[in-house]
């Protein structure tokens, strides 16, 4: 048997370790030929393909990003071309199709996120068996208990809120940390707990910047002049929008770059407090370095249990992990719904008994 695999959308620490898992279980156990295609569904489009065997994964457990290269945009089935010196996009999907069957390949295993698995689950329907394994340090795919990448991007975010708490003590600020999490605030929650944040603003609660002045107040009074304020980057204020910082050109899943809300909270907060703010921005330092251990065993349970599915002859499902096993689940449920923050979860309520603000 032979197999493609291919990481999409942004990337993340563990996305090598999933490939290693894949290509060592594909070899080891069932005697599977692997190809790795390059640059995401681009790869595929472009029958870019590089053979991949226990060699050319040997060492690449702890690295972080991956070895085949991904994009979040060039969905073969909105494919960006140049005609007449213009840019215009075409469906490539049947093109894609028939350089997956020429090269022999049975079987596709897709690790992305929800834009990558959904376009996996367009071509699950034109007759391609497609096995997803979930990735995003936003953990917001509902049909897992979590995704790989997210252990890694909070650690990083809370050894950032650490450093921040020493300096925005020694000078009496009010220091703001914007962190991934678009339309949820997983990142933003799990490392303003475990830093101690004082102020954590999430999507999924509205935040008025007079509440979070009211906590920064609250704190003064009580002789600890300084805050830390912990922002995803889809927060936004009550009745307003959140902030954009631009355009991603072809990317049909997400469009909008999203941006700057530490920016506009620091403006209002000294507008409205006097007090001196400071903002951190962590951008894409949550998307690099070594996976923590749990990110490179689950990575590893999921590359292993999307070869063992294929060999169960299963298609069109998505590894996932249900308490402490890893099952699989059709991808089309996977895809249905992001998985947000329950503003009436264990852990917001949990933050708000230790004294945390979510500025509502």
């Amino acid at each position: 048997m032979r197999i493609g695999v291919l990481t999409g959308g942004g990337d993340c620490p563990g996305l090598n370790a999933v490939i290693r898992a894949v290509v060592k279980t594909a070899v080891n156990d069932y005697g599977m030929e692997v190809l790795g295609i390059k640059d995401g569904y681009k790869g595929l489009v472009e029958e870019e393909f590089v053979p991949l065997g226990l060699e050319q994964v040997t060492g690449i457990l702890p690295k972080g990003g991956t070895i085949l290269g991904t994009t979040n945009r060039d969905s073969p089935f909105h494919y960006r071309v140049r005609v007449n010196g213009q840019d215009v996009y075409v469906d490539k999907s049947e093109h894609a199709i028939d350089v997956i069957k020429r090269n022999g390949l049975e079987a596709l295993i897709v690790i992305g996120g929800d834009g990558t698995l959904a376009i996996a689950q367009k071509f699950f329907e034109k007759g391609i068996n497609v096995i997803g394994v979930p990735k995003t340090i936003d953990n917001d795919l509902s049909a897992t208990d979590v995704t790989f990448g997210f252990d890694t991007a909070v650690t990083t975010a809370t050894e950032a809120i650490d450093k921040l708490h020493t300096t925005a003590e020694s000078h009496h600020r009010v220091m703001i940390l914007e962190v991934m999490g678009r339309d949820a605030g997983w990142i933003a929650l799990h490392a303003g707990l475990a830093g101690g944040a004082d102020v954590i603003l999430i999507p999924e609660i509205p935040f008025t910047i007079e509440k979070i002045c009211a906590k920064i107040k609250e704190r003064n009074d009580r002789g600890r002049r300084f805050s830390i304020v912990v922002a995803a980057e889809g927060a936004a204020p009550f009745g307003g929008k959140q902030v954009i910082s631009g355009i991603n050109e072809g990317n049909i899943y997400n469009p909008v770059k999203l941006g700057g809300i530490g920016k506009f909270v620091a403006e209002k907060i000294a507008e409205q407090s006097g007090h001196e703010t400071r903002v951190t921005v962590l951008g894409h330092l949550q998307r690099g370095g070594s996976p923590t251990p749990r990110d490179r065993i689950l990575a590893t349970r999921f590359g292993s249990a999307a070869v063992y599915a294929l060999a169960r002859k299963e298609k069109g499902v998505m590894v996932c992990l249900k308490g402490e096993n890893v099952l699989t689940v059709p991808l089309k449920d996977a895809i249905e719904q992001l998985k947000r923050v329950p503003i009436e979860g264990d852990l917001v309520k949990t933050a708000k008994s230790v004294g945390i603000s979510f500025g509502d």
